[in-house]
């Protein structure tokens, strides 16, 4: 039997606000069910500081070991917005005005005050890219080869990834259901890894919880195959019915 290709992507998010606890993060979680759905999985994260060097090594180190690579944050117009010259110096290539981001901004702004020298850098990108769209606002997104170069605000992120869909290789989308039970997960260890044992091609997370005075878990079942995944659930759901527990469909 021929294992099924699994596509991967990494994610760098950049930006000091992020480190310094000043911003909450909302983008890991659109960015990876985005990408359940386009069939890829996000394989890592990594979440660096406005610092050149940093954004370089994160950047080679994760594209060189998944199919995609995402970044947010730090394509804006000020000073400290460094992610388009980071990446192009990983890459190795010269930072050059695109055109038609150039076009894009001065329709944007036109009514708006003009493009300034600090708006004009939102047209900057790595020699050789093409744009995403971004109906959000006037500065577009950034895509070189397997590399998409995207806004921190998760809005505006929201509309790039919009924008992608449908356009990126991938396998079947990644499917889940989950079970709910007011159990301690140290209790039902083992029936789980009989469980997924028994199912190839399912997963089986567990994530334990404390409600209610009282203890319990949400058993996640993930497969590609709508079948297995049926399949799978069923089984755990009846082996817990026989150990004595009460399953909750859809969790709790």
């Amino acid at each position: 039997m021929v294992a099924e290709r699994i596509w991967t992507a990494g994610l760098v998010i950049i930006g000091d606000e992020i480190l310094s606890g000043r911003t909450q993060d909302r983008n890991i979680a659109q960015i990876a069910l985005w990408l359940n759905l386009q069939g890829i999985r996000l394989a890592e994260v990594r979440v660096v500081g406005d610092t050149e060097a940093a954004i370089v090594e994160a950047v080679n180190a994760l594209r060189s070991r998944n199919d995609y690579l995402f970044t947010t944050g730090g394509i804006g117009p000020t000073h400290d917005d460094i992610t388009v010259d980071a990446i192009a110096a990983a890459l190795g290539v010269a930072v050059v005005v695109h055109p038609r981001a150039r076009q894009m901004l001065e329709r944007y702004y036109e009514t708006r005050g003009g493009v300034s020298e600090a708006r004009l850098r939102m047209a900057r990108v790595p020699e050789g890219a093409d744009l995403i769209e971004n109906r959000m606002s006037g500065a577009p997104g950034i895509r070189w080869q397997n590399i998409f170069i995207m806004a921190g605000v998760p809005h505006i992120t929201a509309m790039m990834l919009d924008a992608l869909a449908g356009t990126l290789e991938g396998g079947r989308p990644l499917l889940s259901e989950t079970l709910g039970c007011w159990v301690a997960e140290s209790e039902v260890a083992d029936l789980l890894r009989a469980t997924e044992k028994a199912h190839e091609g399912c997963q089986i997370g567990s994530y334990p919880f404390f409600r209610e005075g009282k203890v319990g878990a949400n058993f996640v079942i993930r497969s590609t195959d709508a079948n297995s995944l049926a399949a799978c659930l069923g089984d755990l759901r009846a082996r817990l019915i026989d150990a004595g527990r009460a399953p909750v469909d859809g969790g709790i």
